[in-house]
C-alpha cells in the first residue's frame, strides 16, 4: 500500500474592516484548504465575515474560528493580561459570531485557531491556554484546535481530550526551540517565494527545519500558515501548493488529517 501525504494550507482571511481592506483573500482562498476567519475583535466585521465565509464556501474551502484579544487599533498584536474566566468567555463569543455566519451558509466550523498576541502568549500561560481550549471545548468538542507544532498548548489540549493541528508556518523564521523568532528582529519574517517554497517542502518532507541560527529544528506538520497579507501572497501561495503536490502531498482539509 502506497502512504500518499497530506497537508493542510490555512491562510489568517477576513481581516478588512469597514472600508479598510487588508489582504487578497479572493485570490489566496483558491490555493487554500482551510480559512481562519477573523471574528471581529482584532480585525473583522459582519459584513466582512459573511462575505470571508460565503466565499470559502464557493471555493470548497473549510472555516475555523480565529478569536483574538479585543484589540482592534492594535491589530490584536499586543499582549493583554486575562483572567481565566475573560479568556474562556471571549473565545466562546467570537466562536459564536462566527459560528451564526457559517450556519446562515450552511457550513460547520471545523476548527479554531487563536489570532496573534494570544496565539504567542499561549505557549508560555499554561493557565490561558486552558482557558481558551475551555472556551472552545464549551462550544464544541468536536473542534479542532490549531497551536504551534509541538508547543505546549497542543499537549494540554490533547490532555484535555481536543483534536489538534500542529502548525508550521511558511514564511517566518525559528528559533532553537521551536518557537517563532519574535517579528521585532531582523530576519523573523521571510519575504523572498523560492526560499518559502524549498522551506515548506522541507518542513513536510523532512520532517523539521533549520532554525535561525542553522540548527535542525524537529517539527510535526499538520497545517501550514501562508499569511493572506502579504504583498505576494497569492504568487507564494500558488508556488507552495503546486510545489508540494509536485512531491506528492496532496492539500486537504484538516479535518482529514486530524482523527
Amino acid at each position: 500500500m502506497v502512504l500518499v501525504m497530506k497537508v493542510d494550507l490555512n491562510s489568517d482571511l477576513g481581516e478588512s474592516f469597514g472600508r479598510y481592506k487588508l489582504g487578497l483573500d479572493e485570490e489566496v482562498m483558491k490555493y487554500i484548504s482551510s480559512a481562519n476567519v477573523a471574528t471581529g475583535w482584532h480585525a473583522g466585521d459582519p459584513i466582512v465575515m459573511r462575505k470571508t465565509v460565503r466565499l470559502a464556501k464557493e471555493n470548497g474551502v473549510a472555516v475555523g474560528a480565529h478569536p483574538g484579544y479585543p484589540d482592534l487599533l492594535g491589530f490584536g498584536r499586543r499582549y493583554m493580561k486575562l483572567s481565566r474566566d475573560e479568556a474562556r468567555n471571549y473565545i466562546l463569543y467570537q466562536i459564536g459570531a462566527l459560528y451564526a455566519f457559517s450556519k446562515a451558509e450552511g457550513l460547520e466550523l471545523q476548527h479554531v485557531k487563536p489570532h496573534g498576541a494570544l496565539y504567542n502568549a499561549l505557549v508560555k500561560e499554561e493557565e490561558l491556554a486552558r482557558a481558551v481550549i475551555d472556551g472552545m471545548v464549551d462550544f464544541d468538542k468536536k473542534l479542532i484546535f490549531v497551536a504551534l507544532s509541538g508547543s505546549r498548548p497542543t499537549e494540554i489540549a490533547e490532555e484535555m481530550g481536543v483534536k489538534v493541528a500542529h502548525e508550521v508556518f511558511a514564511d517566518r523564521a525559528y528559533n532553537p526551540d521551536g518557537t517563532l523568532v519574535s517579528r521585532s528582529k531582523p530576519g523573523a519574517v521571510i519575504h523572498e517565494a523560492k526560499e518559502i517554497v524549498e522551506r515548506v517542502v522541507s518542513m513536510v518532507k523532512d520532517g523539521g527545519i533549520r532554525a535561525i541560527n542553522g540548527e535542525w529544528v524537529e517539527l510535526k506538520v499538520d497545517t501550514i500558515c501562508v499569511h493572506g497579507d502579504n504583498p505576494k501572497a497569492v504568487e507564494i501561495t500558488s508556488m507552495v501548493r503546486k510545489a508540494l503536490e509536485e512531491e506528492g502531498v496532496k492539500v486537504v482539509p484538516m479535518r482529514e488529517i486530524v482523527r
